[in-house]
């Protein structure tokens, strides 16, 4: 294996891979190169993409400090953010994504930077969130479950210090009591300390971990990041940097990473680009990798460019260092962050997120069109495409429905049943918009379509005389394996019905998905850089087991056996694989 891993990385720096992820970007190498010091004065840069230029000298302060934010004897209100996205529980969830990371090297308020970034980040995650930080190569970390904001607060933001750290919000399938499974994960081995934050899913979890059992791994938890320390742990390389690339080279699946150590950030992404990482730079040099833009822009951080499919980034006192992970294939970079997951005002896989949506509801207008009085969204993810619908039908765009940004996880139904509490605890018609019109309903997905139904039913229920059902994406029909929580595909309605089934199912007047073609005609040139495999059921990455875990750790603290024995924490792999190709592969691994 070292002498593969050698190989594989030395053909890799010596040949420049250029690797554009827009027509607008210029190629980037990734042949071996020192970027400028992360806060040196050097004269100004530019980057594969966007030019930016440095003040100097590097100082301890901020124009605006971070502290600030932080007065003394503050006290923070419980689940005092409103900017995530459905995080109670109906029984028809959108997909999920599972995670949000952030790293930072060289600010002195490290720590406060991640907890607002991770603020920023809330939406990707609701579950558990952690924050490590470096102080005199000392790796100290805070983890918990709940709300970043319900996490943190200035006394343990007080035990974080040093330039240098990551953080990591998540979601999972378990139950509440999570602590043990939140990130990021520290561990130690012969050469130091190392701290993970990980977003993605590995298809191959399952081998792995077979492998490393079978050798004298012990694991503490269900998820597949610890594989990732474990491989670090036992790789042959002395160098931190070859043990990452000799353990992602047996990774298959989507992973955007974040390594920690006494004096190095590490950025890593997979090779085909599943999920979404980005590099930006504070005015006082500091360098921030991130999921999406917005925790950039909140912690007045310029956007610089992604961090490449297959690219590891090293961030140290000598400056930054790019190279190529291993070759890699045809980005499949996740439609659904434009969909759904992202927030309207991040870039994302260098496009605005925001136009993406806006351009889908214009096309649901222009190929399924009908005569209507008021176009509404169903708050918050349909509303960009909304606007977009209402803008090219020229039909007024208006609140129909009000979505509670205070709902809690759990709440007291009254024993006299109503009907369709959930969503009516999250949702409430405004009359005066729907009574007696013909209403153009906008919403981002349908997934079990029980929710969809009864939104339907409330829309009608306040008056409305038509409910036509506009879907801004296609129908989905397969379960996700790259770190999205999707059902199964025996419980995705589209799956299961067609168009007509579906419309009569969820009881409007019309339904219409967005045409899987048009999305992929608008995405013009980079098309083929997306993955569609919820939509058409083509994996870019099959899984080779019989089994693949669901997004998030179904192992909580109060429960632990074989991961056979323990319900709800698989689902069903592709059935074009065939045993004979899995007993082939799980025999070379292990």
């Amino acid at each position: 294996m070292a002498a593969k891993v050698s190989s594989s990385l030395s053909s890799s720096l010596s040949k420049p891979t250029p690797f554009p992820l827009t027509p607008s970007q210029t190629p980037l190498s990734f042949s071996p190169k020192t970027l400028p010091k992360p806060f040196s004065s050097s004269s100004p840069t530019k980057t594969a993409s966007v030019s930016y230029t440095r003040k100097t000298p590097f100082i301890a302060s901020a124009k605006t400090p971070i502290s600030d934010f932080f007065p003394e004897n503050k006290q923070y209100p419980d689940g005092d953010f409103d900017g995530y996205d459905d995080y109670f529980h109906d029984d028809d969830e959108k997909p999920r994504e599972e995670c949000g990371v952030v790293g930072i090297y060289g600010d002195p308020e490290a720590s406060r930077l991640c907890y607002l970034a991770l603020h920023a980040l809330q939406h990707r995650g609701q579950e558990g969130a952690g924050i490590v930080a470096v102080k005199n190569d000392v790796l100290q970390s805070i983890t918990g479950v709940g709300l970043v904001s319900e996490v943190f607060n200035q006394s343990k933001l007080d035990q974080l210090p040093g330039d240098l750290a990551i953080g990591h919000v998540r979601y999972s399938t378990a139950g509440s009591s999570m602590l043990k499974n939140v990130q990021p994960f520290v561990a130690g081995y012969r050469f130091g300390s190392v701290g993970v934050a990980h977003n993605g899913n590995l298809v191959n979890y399952r081998a792995l971990r077979a492998k490393l059992e079978d050798n004298g791994s012990i694991f503490n938890t269900s998820s597949d990041t610890e594989v990732v320390l474990h491989l670090i742990a036992i790789s042959k390389h002395r160098p931190f940097l070859l043990r990452i690339v000799d353990a992602c080279e047996q990774l298959e699946g989507a992973y955007s990473m974040v390594f920690v150590t006494n004096d190095k950030l590490v950025a890593v992404r997979d090779p085909h680009g599943f999920r979404p990482l980005v590099m930006g730079r504070r005015s006082n040099g500091a360098v921030v990798f991130a999921s999406e833009t917005c925790a950039l822009d909140l912690i007045e951080a310029t956007y610089e460019r992604e961090v490449f499919p297959g690219e590891v980034l090293v961030v140290d006192k000598d400056g930054i260092q790019s190279l190529c992970l291993m070759s890699h294939p045809q980005p499949k970079q996740c439609i659904f962050e434009h969909i759904y997951f992202a927030l309207p005002n991040s870039v994302v896989f260098g496009r605005s997120v925001y136009e993406s949506r806006r351009a889908f509801g214009e096309i649901l207008a222009t190929e399924a069109p009908v005569d209507c009085d008021v176009v509404i969204a169903v708050p918050d993810s349909g509303v960009v495409a909304a606007l977009g619908y209402a803008a090219k039908a020229g039909v007024a765009f208006q609140q129909g429905l009000i979505r509670s940004h205070y709902v809690g996880r759990t709440f007291i139904e009254p024993s006299q049943k109503i009907r369709d509490f959930g969503v009516k605890l999250k949702l409430s018609p405004v009359r005066a918009v729907l009574e007696g019109k013909r209403v153009v309903v906008v919403d981002d997905s349908i997934v079990r379509g029980t929710t969809s139904s009864k939104i339907v039913r409330l829309i009608k229920e306040a008056g409305a005389k038509e409910v036509h059902m506009r879907i801004a994406s296609p129908p989905i029909i397969g379960s996700c394996y790259y770190g999205v929580d999707t059902p199964s595909s025996e419980e995705l309605i589209s799956n299961r019905m067609s168009v007509e089934e579906i419309r009569e199912f969820i009881g409007s007047d019309s339904l219409a998905f967005l045409p899987f073609d048009s999305l992929k005609k608008l995405l013009g040139t980079e098309s083929p850089n997306f993955c569609y495999a919820c939509f058409s059921g083509k994996y870019p990455v099959e899984p080779r087991e019989i089994k693949v875990k669901r997004v998030g750790d179904f192992v909580d603290d109060g429960l632990n056996g074989s991961l056979e024995s323990i319900d709800g924490g698989w689902v069903q792999a592709t059935t074009n694989q065939k045993k004979e190709k899995d007993k082939e592969y799980e025999e070379s691994v292990v």
